[in-house]
């Protein structure tokens, strides 16, 4: 009996440790699932859904030589400029007309040959302005209303931005006979003779500095010029009292000077275009009184390709033709070609 209650206690025993040991394992085992979980979970909230790991490099930019052809471009230093002007005008009266009147003629030219020369230091500049015209009245002859020849050329060489060491040479005359009509009275005019080609005419050398703050404005300071005053028609000696400063038994007079020239030229508006001269001569070891002043002015508006209105004037004093001062003026309606 004893020994088997012994056997009974024995196998309770055995049965107890069995069971305390069963629950230990199931224990553990949840709490090692509790622990994967919230791992998993971690690892779901730290990272990005369907990331793949990169590995990023810097950026480096090497130069390449690639081989360029040479494009055919030509560089051209010079430019050129031509242009034509004709006006034409015409009035006709019957003999009946109330208001009077006098049948005429009138025909204007002008010729200008611009050319340029630009490789820096250097330049060259030459103009050519030919300008003639006539007008022929019933009864009378033809007389003059423009007539002149101007031939410039200047060298240039660059010393700053603005300044340059210029010299230059001008020629200056007319075409035609000159003539001053003195009224003898009944219609009756007397037509002396006061003028030729190269009488007078003018060649000037000019060396100094010029002032070029603009393309279209530069201004002249020639310290240094020579001017030689030619009379070459004798005819015309006697109706002058001062004979251009020449002296009567001379064909040529030699000055030395002081000149400043003044060039405006420049559209004011689309259509509208003004070229402006200014010389000033100052002849050294000569009273002031000889000194000489020189305006000349052309102001165009053009109205479409070929028709352009044209106003043009000078102004001058010089005591060699006058006492006083000169002053011309016209107007003209008529063609005018500028290529290019």
């Amino acid at each position: 009996m004893l020994k088997t209650r012994l056997a009974l206690l024995l196998l309770a025993s055995i049965a107890c440790s069995t069971s305390v040991s069963a629950q230990q394992t199931d224990s553990l085992k949840k709490d090692t699932v509790k622990i994967d979980t919230a791992q998993i979970n971690k690892l779901r909230i730290n990272s990005r859904p369907n990331s793949i790991p990169t590995r990023v490099r810097p950026i480096q930019i090497t130069r390449e030589q690639l081989p360029v052809s040479m494009l055919d471009y030509k560089v051209i230093h010079w430019k050129k400029a031509v242009t034509f002007g004709l006006n034409f005008s015409q009035s006709a009266f019957t003999s009946n007309y109330s208001a009077g009147g006098v049948n005429s003629v009138a025909l204007g030219t002008n010729f200008i040959y611009h050319t340029e020369y630009n490789k820096a230091p250097f330049s060259y500049v030459s103009e050519l302005n030919l300008t003639y015209g006539v007008a022929k009245n019933k009864g009378q002859g033809k007389r003059k209303t423009n007539d002149r020849i101007y031939f410039d050329n200047k060298v240039a060489s660059q010393l700053s931005k603005h300044w340059y060491l210029f010299g230059a040479l001008t020629f200056e005359s007319q075409f035609d006979k000159g003539f001053n009509y003195v009224d003898q009275g009944n219609g009756r005019f007397d037509a002396q003779q006061i003028s030729n080609f190269m009488a007078p005419g003018y060649l000037t050398e000019s060396l100094g500095l010029e002032y070029k703050p603009a393309p279209y404005f530069d201004l002249r300071l020639g310290t240094g010029t020579a001017r030689q005053t030619f009379v070459l028609d004798k005819s015309i000696r006697r109706f002058q009292t001062d004979n251009y400063g020449v002296d009567t038994n001379k064909t040529v007079k030699n000055d030395l000077a002081f000149q400043m020239v003044a060039l405006f030229d420049k559209d004011l508006m689309k259509n509208i275009h003004l070229n402006t001269r200014y010389a000033l001569f100052i002849p050294y070891g000569q009273s002031l009184k000889y000194v000489t002043h020189r305006v000349d002015a052309v102001l165009s508006a053009r109205v479409n390709r070929l028709i352009n209105v044209t106003i043009n004037g000078t102004l001058l004093y010089d005591q060699h033709t006058s006492k006083d001062a000169q002053a011309t003026e016209g107007l003209a309606l008529g063609m005018l070609y500028r290529f290019p």
